[in-house]
């Protein structure tokens, strides 16, 4: 079974008698409903509903401390704790980013790794994601049996976007990461910060931009960052690139949809692309059935 420890990821730990309601009342999924056999895809935003950060919250055991971990990017784990902080005032929770002792290693493509060794979960965003795990960090290194690009290749393959690879925090909303599509959103709970733009969006369908899973016809991609053009105008970059040609691009649906039904070019560093339908994907796709467009 291939699995990868990951050092971009952290871990924030958040614990006492009020951390369940507390990241409930800031989270955009209900944490409510996360127990020792099953994590929630979430993320915290700002007030305008830009994503600050996206994260797995499990809930560990009493023998691996209790309380609730944030898998998260490491790069953005002592911002998430400190932001979190901010919202404490009388809640009666710790929060710490233990990124330093703490790793996490991703298991896919066969059975669950042994439960004696850290906090498992399967991954809340697509079953084909496997299960991950939280660990000590140095036993997480110890763990990999293979690079941690190999697990990049795999994500990309199933069309999921990285934070720090395929966007920057604080410039998206969570539709343009697929957040409603990967189980990331609950549009049925309570308040959480940023959610009225949020459920605007939901309600008057206005995610014109996406991350989505592209195919270079040449069988090689573009460097990461690259702009995608549609019919020659600018509608998006390249994320994360993997071999054989597959990416992943946050590009404006309406443009590559005007361009394929205008017979026109989709290309990036003057290659030509193609946009590929991942199979959980919900939303209108460009080049099928009606024309996509902005919402009202």
């Amino acid at each position: 079974m291939p699995n990868a420890f990951l050092p971009e990821r952290g871990v924030v730990k958040v614990t006492g008698p009020d951390a369940r309601t507390f990241l409930n009342g800031l989270l955009t999924s209900d944490t409510g409903s996360v127990s020792y056999e099953k994590a929630r895809y979430a993320a915290l935003l700002t007030p305008q509903g830009k994503v600050l950060a996206d994260m797995i919250v499990s809930e560990a055991e009493e023998p691996w401390g209790g309380g609730f971990q944030l898998d998260c990017s490491r790069a953005l784990a002592p911002d998430i704790a400190k932001r979190l902080g901010m919202y404490k005032l009388r809640a009666k929770v710790e929060i710490v980013d233990i990124s330093d002792s703490a790793g996490v290693v991703a298991f896919w493509s066969g059975e669950s790794p042994p439960e004696e060794d850290g906090v498992t979960y399967d991954d809340p965003r697509l079953p084909a994601l496997g299960v991950r795990m939280i660990t000590a960090r140095e036993h997480a290194k110890e763990l990999g049996s293979v690079d941690a690009e190999a697990y990049h290749e795999h994500r990309v393959s199933l069309g999921v976007p990285e934070t720090g690879r395929d966007f920057i925090a604080g410039d998206v909303f969570p539709h343009e990461i697929d957040m409603d599509q990967l189980g990331g959103v609950d549009f049925d709970k309570g308040c959480y910060v940023g959610q009225e733009v949020v459920s605007r969006m939901q309600h008057r369908g206005t995610a014109r931009t996406r991350i989505v899973p592209v195919q270079f016809r040449e069988g090689f991609s573009a460097p990461e960052g690259s702009e995608v053009f549609a019919g020659g105008k600018p509608a998006g970059r390249i994320g994360s690139v993997a071999p054989g040609g597959r990416a992943l691009a946050l590009v404006r649906l309406d443009r590559i949809d005007d361009a394929i039904r205008a017979g026109e070019r989709v290309t990036s560093g003057g290659l030509e692309l193609d946009a590929v339908k991942p199979s959980w994907a919900r939303f209108p796709f460009p080049g099928e059935g009606e024309a996509v467009t902005t919402g009202a």
